[in-house]
C-alpha cells in the first residue's frame, strides 16, 4: 500500500497488489473522488443485466404462524414448502429475535468498520487460510468490491484463537448473543423444512447438530461506478442454510429467476433466507437453492451479518434416506463434509456449478 493518507496507481501493479492487508474502505475514503477502479477490482462485461420492471418477489414466511398449533400452521408450513421449491430464498418476519439486540449488533458491526485499517488487520486472512479479514481471488482472478470478516463459530474447538476470542469485548458479547439465537431460530425453521419434506426428525436433527456454523460480517463501500464492480459474485450458497440479515436498509440484493436477474428487497424486520445447495443434495433436488450476487450502491455504504449453517464434519452430504428410493433415485453423490467443503474451495466454482459437479452423471447410474 502506499502513504497512509492516500493510494497510488503503484498499490494495484500486479506485483504490489497484496489483498490480504487491501481495504476498500480505504480506499473509498482516501482517494480522490474521481478516482479509477482499480483493476483487480473491474468486471466490465461481467454484469448480466438485471431486470428494470416489477418482478414478483416469493412470499413472505411468518414464524410466529409456524409455531401454531392449528390450520394457521398448515398453511404456512404450505407457503414454506413450495418456496423453498420454487425460488430457495424467502423473506422471514416474526423471527422473535429482539428489535433491541438488532439494534446493538447494528452499532457494534458499524463500530468494528469504524476502526483504524490497522486494528482491523490485527484479524487479517493468514496465508492458506479462508477465515479473517480481507478477502480471497475469485476463480477468475478478480476481487469483490467488499471487506468481509469470516469467523467459523461453531463448533466451538474450531475457533481460531486470533479472530473470535479477540474482537473487542463489546462486538464479542453482542455477537454471542446473536448467535446464539440465531442458532435455536435455525433448529426451528430447518425442522419445519425436514417436516414438509416428510424427513424424519431424527435425521433432520443428526444432519447439523453440532454443526459447521460461521458469520460473515460485510462492508460494501459506495462506488463511483457500481456498474463497473460486483459487491459479490454470483453463486449460490454451498451450506445447508444461510440466514442474512441486512443492517442498515441498504439494498443490492440481486436474484436470478427464470435465467433472469432481479433487485431483492429487503423488508428492514425481516430476515431473508437462503436454501444451501447442501439443503437442496439433501433434499433430492426437491428444494432449490438459488443463484445470487450483491450490486454496489453509488453514495450508500451496504453492511449485512450473514449466518451460515452446514452439516458437522462427521456428516455425509448426499441425499436424505427418507426421500430416495426405487421410484426416486439419488440425483446427487455423497461425499464427506469436510471432503465437500475442500473441494469447493480447490476448485474456485462460478455460479451454481458445484452443484452440477455434486449431480450423479447417467454413466454413474450404469445408463
Amino acid at each position: 500500500m502506499g502513504s497512509s493518507s492516500s493510494y497510488t496507481e503503484d498499490d494495484f501493479s500486479t506485483s504490489a497488489f497484496d489483498p490480504s492487508t487491501f481495504s476498500v474502505q480505504e480506499l473509498v475514503k482516501l482517494a480522490a473522488p474521481d478516482f479509477s477502479i482499480p483493476q483487480p477490482f473491474v468486471r466490465i462485461n461481467q454484469q448480466s443485466p438485471s431486470l428494470s420492471v416489477t418482478t414478483p418477489l416469493p412470499p413472505t414466511i411468518d414464524m410466529s404462524r409456524l409455531l401454531l398449533e392449528d390450520d394457521h400452521h398448515n398453511l404456512e408450513l404450505h407457503k414454506l414448502h413450495a418456496t423453498c421449491q420454487d425460488w430457495g430464498i424467502f423473506q422471514l418476519v416474526n423471527h422473535g429475535v429482539s428489535s433491541s439486540l438488532l439494534e446493538k449488533l447494528k452499532h457494534e458491526v458499524e463500530e468494528f468498520y469504524r476502526l483504524p485499517l490497522e486494528e482491523k488487520l490485527k484479524y487479517k486472512v493468514r496465508e492458506g487460510e479462508l477465515e479473517g479479514y480481507g478477502r480471497r481471488t475469485r476463480g477468475d482472478g478478480k476481487y469483490d468490491w467488499v471487506d468481509t470478516f469470516n469467523i467459523i463459530t461453531n463448533p466451538l474447538h474450531r475457533r481460531r484463537p486470533h479472530l473470535f476470542p479477540q474482537l473487542p469485548p463489546s462486538l464479542r458479547s453482542t455477537m454471542e448473543c446473536y448467535l446464539s439465537e440465531l442458532q435455536k431460530l435455525a433448529t426451528k425453521l430447518i425442522g419445519f423444512m425436514g417436516k414438509a419434506l416428510k424427513i424424519k426428525e431424527k435425521e433432520m436433527m443428526e444432519l447439523f447438530d453440532d454443526g459447521l456454523q460461521a458469520v460473515r460480517m460485510a462492508y460494501y463501500p459506495p462506488c463511483p461506478q457500481p456498474e463497473s464492480v460486483m459487491g459479490l459474485f454470483p453463486h449460490s450458497d454451498m451450506t445447508l442454510l444461510t440466514i442474512l440479515h441486512q443492517l442498515n436498509g441498504v439494498d443490492g440484493l440481486e436474484v436470478k429467476k427464470n435465467g433472469l436477474w432481479f433487485p431483492f428487497n429487503v423488508n428492514p424486520d425481516a430476515f431473508v433466507v437462503n436454501v444451501g445447495d447442501i439443503f437442496q443434495i439433501f433434499s433430492n433436488g426437491v428444494y432449490h437453492s438459488i443463484e445470487h450476487k450483491v450490486t454496489c450502491n453509488k453514495e450508500r455504504e451496504r453492511i449485512t451479518v450473514t449466518f451460515n449453517l452446514s452439516p458437522n464434519f462427521e456428516a455425509e452430504v448426499g441425499p436424505s434416506l427418507s426421500v430416495i428410493n426405487a421410484e426416486n433415485p439419488p440425483l446427487f453423490r455423497r461425499v464427506g463434509m469436510e471432503e465437500y467443503f475442500k473441494q469447493f474451495f480447490t476448485l474456485k466454482i462460478y455460479g451454481k456449478k458445484y452443484l452440477d459437479y455434486m449431480r450423479i452423471q447417467p454413466s454413474e447410474n450404469g445408463d
